[in-house]
């Protein structure tokens, strides 16, 4: 075989290569692990009943949608799974399932210095029961706040990579190509 056969044959398969793959696979699974899980969802579907299946009503869709209509509070998100009960009475700042906005930060100094007023009136007036409520919702607040100043120095220390420059590698990138 000449070396220019040999090479015409080496592009071939990188173009075949290329053909078949235009992105690396990420995984590749054996075929008994992909029978097993195929075989297990239909296990998995044999013994549930079959109206779950079924194309929700209008009514069903429209009470999943206000779902998440009605998970959006003042300082931030319910997270809270689809017709669940609420835990905490609605007493959101005690909620680990709430995820604070951020753009509430103020509100939430408010309510965190309020309940710090509260305490502070209570333990005057002698209401030992109030100050115990109002302590648990304050350690909520302060997690509310933590977990917005957390997110806040997350997103500042992301590093910017920029754009990569190919012009100094070995390969063709930085190559002008020759015009016709």
């Amino acid at each position: 075989m000449t070396l220019t056969a040999a090479s015409h044959l080496i592009k071939l398969a990188e173009a075949f290569r290329e053909f078949q793959y235009p992105s690396t696979p990420l995984a590749i699974y054996p075929a008994e692990t992909i029978e097993a899980h195929r075989a297990f969802i239909a296990r998995r579907r044999a013994t549930r009943p079959s109206d779950e299946y079924r194309t929700p009503t209008e009514e069903e869709w429209d009470a999943f949608l206000a779902h998440f209509e009605k998970r959006k509070v003042s300082i931030g998100t319910c997270a809270r799974a689809f017709s669940s009960p609420c835990v905490q009475g609605h007493a959101c700042i005690r909620c680990s399932l709430l995820r604070p906005d951020p753009a509430q930060r103020g509100r939430l100094e408010e309510i965190r210095d309020n309940l710090i007023a509260r305490i502070a009136e209570a333990e005057q007036e002698g209401w030992l029961g109030e100050v115990e409520g109002l302590r648990v919702s304050l350690a909520g607040a302060e997690d509310k706040l933590a977990q917005v100043d957390a997110l806040a120095e997350r997103q500042s220390a992301a590093v910017q990579l920029g754009t990569p420059d190919f012009s100094r590698s070995g390969g063709t990138a930085g190559t002008p190509r020759p015009t016709s």
